[in-house]
């Protein structure tokens, strides 16, 4: 392997991991400012009122489009395995 094919190979590696992480980050993060908002509007600052709901909606993703992100990453890994050996 080249010092290109590496590159190339460690970009794909950085998009492969932010189009799988990012949606569930993205989510997570939006549903834990609501859970902050409602928090500070009811003055209740319970620690687990901003875990549980987090924790539901990344397993609620994850049952819908872990699937996908599945077959993504075996395809990414396929790829690099071949790159590899070839």
């Amino acid at each position: 392997m080249s010092v290109s094919e590496i590159t190339d190979l460690m970009y794909q590696m950085f998009v492969m991991s932010v189009r799988l992480a990012g949606p569930i980050l993205l989510i997570s993060m939006f549903v834990g400012i609501l859970i902050s908002v409602l928090q500070a509007a009811t003055q209740i600052h319970e620690q687990t009122l901003t875990f549980v709901p987090k924790l539901v909606v990344i397993g609620i993703i994850l049952v819908i489009s872990g699937g996908g992100m599945l077959r993504a990453l075996q395809d990414f890994a396929r790829q690099a395995i071949l790159m590899i050996a070839g």
